[in-house]
């Protein structure tokens, strides 16, 4: 797990925010540790490296 953390705000509708915590309490998981898991599972799917290195945009395109 990161060392340090930064607040991410998501703005969406009641209904989804309540339907997103009961499926998150039913598998034992926090919304906040699902956000996480999806984050990364995003940037791996697209190539981006974070961390140590420096976060790259679009590793796809080429100059």
């Amino acid at each position: 797990m990161e060392n340090k953390t930064a607040r991410f705000t998501v703005l969406l509708d009641p209904s989804k925010k309540q339907a997103f915590e009961q499926l998150c309490a039913s598998q034992d998981l926090t919304p906040s540790q699902v956000v996480r898991q999806l984050i990364r599972g995003y940037l791996e799917q697209h190539d981006v490296t974070y961390g140590e290195q420096k976060p790259t945009h679009n590793p796809k395109v080429t100059n």
